[in-house]
C-alpha cells in the first residue's frame, strides 16, 4: 500500500486542481450535465441504523435539488466496504452514489486485511454532508458517575471492564482503544454486528459501556435508561449540553468524531461533480433539513469536494495510530 504521506499530497493536489477546473466552468454547463432518472444512494449498513437513518432523511431532498429521484440502496457488510466497493466499480455516470460513513473511508483501510477497494483512489469526493459526536454511555448499575470514576474503576479491575461496539475496527471500537492508550487503562472489547444490538446489551447490563452516536443514544439518555459520562468532541454538544467533554473529564487531547460524505465512482466528469456538490450544498442550506439533522444530533457540514477529500486523508492518519495492532476479518 502507498504511504499516507504520498496519498495526502496526491489527493489534495487532485482535489485542488479539480476545484479550480470546476470554478472555471460556467453555471449553464452544470445545468446541461445530464442526470440519470434514478440515482441509487448506496448505504453500506443495514436499514434502521444511524447511517441509514441519515441517508433516508437526505435522499429525497437531494433528489429535489437535482431534479431526479434518489432512493436508498442498502448493501451492508464489512463495515460499509461492500457498499463502497459497489460504487467504486460502477460506471461514473451518477446513477450510483455512495453515502459514505467516515469509518469506511478512514478506518477500514487500516484494519481490513483485504479491503476490496481504496477509498482514496477508487471514489470521487462529491460533498461533505454532516458530522457528529459520540457519547460514552454506561449501564445505570455501573457504580460510576463520571469519567474519572470510570477510569479508577477500570484501573482497579484490569481487563474486567467490558465495552461494546459495532464490530472490530468500528469507530466506537477504536474510540475505546484510544481511551485505553490515552489513559493507560486496560479494557476488554466485545464486538457486535452493529451498534443497535450493542446498545441494547448496554441497557440490559450484558456489557456495561460503549461509545455511541448521540443521535441513537440520546432518547435513552433522556428517558433514564442510560447514563452519559462524556461526549468525544472538543466542545460540548448542543443536544447534550449538560454532558462534559472527555477533555473536561480528565483525558487531555481526546477529540474524536465522525461524519458522512457523498462519493461517486472514480473518474466522474467534473461538471457532474460540480452539479451534485451544488445540489448538496443547497439541500444543506435548507432550514427544514438543518433542523431535522440537529434534532437527530448531527451538525450540517457543507463544503466543496476538496473539504471532504482533505478530511478523509487526515482522519485516515489519525485512525492509523489508534488502530495499530487491530485487524478486522
Amino acid at each position: 500500500m502507498q504511504s499516507l504521506d504520498f496519498l495526502s499530497r496526491r489527493q489534495l493536489m487532485a482535489a485542488l486542481a479539480g476545484s479550480a477546473a470546476l470554478a472555471a466552468l460556467p453555471s449553464r454547463v452544470f445545468a446541461q450535465q445530464p442526470l440519470p432518472p434514478l440515482i441509487k444512494l448506496v448505504v453500506g449498513y443495514s436499514a434502521g441504523g444511524p447511517v441509514d437513518g441519515a441517508a433516508r432523511l437526505l435522499a429525497p431532498a437531494l433528489g429535489q435539488e437535482l431534479g431526479t429521484q434518489v432512493i436508498v440502496d442498502n448493501r451492508p457488510g464489512a463495515a460499509g466496504s461492500l457498499g463502497g466497493n459497489a460504487v467504486a466499480k460502477a460506471p461514473p455516470d451518477g446513477a450510483m452514489l455512495f453515502f459514505g460513513a467516515s469509518p469506511t473511508i478512514t478506518i477500514n483501510p487500516n484494519v481490513q486485511r483485504s479491503m476490496p477497494f481504496d477509498p482514496m483512489k477508487d471514489l470521487t469526493p462529491l460533498a461533505p454532508l454532516v458530522d457528529y459526536t459520540n457519547v460514552l454511555v454506561v449501564n445505570n448499575d455501573l457504580p460510576v458517575r463520571n469519567v474519572g470514576e470510570l477510569l479508577a474503576y477500570a484501573k482497579a479491575k484490569p481487563g474486567k471492564l467490558f465495552y461494546g461496539s459495532a464490530g472490530v475496527g468500528a469507530s466506537n471500537h477504536l474510540s475505546g482503544a484510544l481511551l485505553e492508550k490515552m489513559s493507560g487503562v486496560q479494557l476488554t472489547h466485545v464486538p457486535y454486528k452493529g451498534s443497535a444490538p450493542a446498545l441494547a446489551d448496554v441497557m440490559a447490563g450484558t456489557v456495561p459501556m460503549m461509545f455511541d452516536i448521540i443521535a441513537t443514544s440520546r432518547p435513552f439518555i433522556q428517558s433514564g435508561k442510560l447514563r452519559a459520562l462524556a461526549v468525544t468532541s472538543r466542545q460540548r454538544n448542543r443536544m447534550l449540553p449538560d454532558v462534559p467533554t472527555m477533555i473536561e473529564s480528565g483525558v487531555p487531547g481526546y477529540d474524536v468524531g465522525g461524519w458522512f460524505g457523498l462519493y461517486g465512482p472514480a473518474r466522474m466528469d467534473p461538471a457532474l461533480v460540480a452539479r451534485v456538490n451544488a445540489a448538496a450544498q443547497k439541500m444543506l442550506a435548507r432550514e427544514d433539513i438543518a433542523h431535522r439533522l440537529r434534532e437527530q444530533g448531527y451538525e450540517v457540514w457543507a463544503g466543496a469536494p476538496e473539504v471532504l477529500a482533505t478530511k478523509g486523508v487526515s482522519d485516515r492518519k489519525l485512525w492509523a495510530s489508534a488502530s495499530k495492532g487491530i485487524e478486522a476479518e
